[in-house]
């Protein structure tokens, strides 16, 4: 929606300083090269969207499942820097006459490198997957129901690794270059669909979307000072801790009192008049 919204936005830019004749853009606008950049935008933001560990609800609003690539980065810098190098090289310059042209080959090869890192990296990470889970069931002895393997950025030779074995979440590190290539291995609960915290917090509407969107999640419960308890649910994705910032959230819940229990600005009852006070 954004790119359709931001074409228009050009073309009637474009239209109305041409009808005022008050200006000329630098380049005339082609309205129909705009629509061909925003359908590929449109096409192509998706299909990226796909290749990181947030994911992408394709089937949405039909059915809420998340697909993951677990191939790129979500902001992957060796994209930006490829893509950002073949943009400045094509910038436009003066040529022997005056006219401004434009270098087209810095890029397209900008494209043919980004594609190729794209395909290098879900490459790596299905073989990669497919080492870590080796690993991990000959370490647990267990078969891996779930497993991930997230690109770090900067290093393409290590990924974060979080895999459900034997009914517990197990976080650690892949190295392409280590032996073993699974190590710091911890462990974490999984929380069941009995968990109280759980059942708390899937009780508020934050706390329903957040177990909607988590891929691992886990949950954390200590006393609030206030009152009640503060729940922490944590997405081992991109967290192991309550705080961590993105891929945590924190929701307090208000213990109910009883009936019987005076609340804060309620006053407590009075005590039933006795003999001594009917006889003043």
């Amino acid at each position: 929606m954004l790119p359709l919204l931001l074409t228009a936005a050009v073309l009637l830019f474009d239209r109305t300083v041409r009808r005022l004749g008050r200006a000329v853009l630098p380049s005339a606008v082609a309205p129909q090269e705009v629509l061909l950049l925003s359908a590929i935008s449109v096409l192509t933001h998706p299909l990226l969207d796909s290749l990181n560990t947030y994911g992408v609800r394709w089937l949405m609003p039909f059915r809420g499942d998340w697909f993951y690539g677990d191939a790129l980065f979500i902001v992957d810098p060796w994209l930006w820097l490829v893509l950002g190098l073949g943009l400045v090289a094509s910038r436009a310059r003066r040529g022997i006459r005056g006219y401004k042209v434009v270098a087209a080959r810095p890029a397209r090869i900008a494209l043919a490198v980004a594609a190729a890192y794209v395909v290098a990296m879900l490459i790596s990470g299905a073989a990669a997957r497919r080492l870590a889970r080796r690993e991990l069931e000959a370490l647990g002895g267990k078969p891996v129901d779930r497993l991930m393997l997230g690109p770090r950025p900067v290093t393409p030779l290590a990924r974060s690794v979080v895999a459900l074995q034997d009914g517990r979440y197990r976080v650690g590190s892949f190295h392409w270059l280590h032996r073993p290539h699974v190590d710091s291995l911890r462990t974490f609960p999984r929380p069941g669909p009995d968990d109280p915290g759980m059942a708390a917090a899937a009780a508020t509407p934050l706390g329903r979307r957040f177990i909607a969107w988590a891929r691992f999640p886990i949950v954390q419960v200590e006393a609030n000072p206030n009152g009640g308890s503060l729940v922490h649910l944590i997405d081992l994705r991109y967290a192991d801790r309550p705080g961590a910032g993105f891929g945590t959230v924190t929701i307090p819940i208000v213990t109910p009192r009883t009936a019987s229990e005076p609340g804060p600005d309620t006053a407590a009852p009075s005590p039933p008049a006795g003999p001594a006070a009917r006889t003043r």
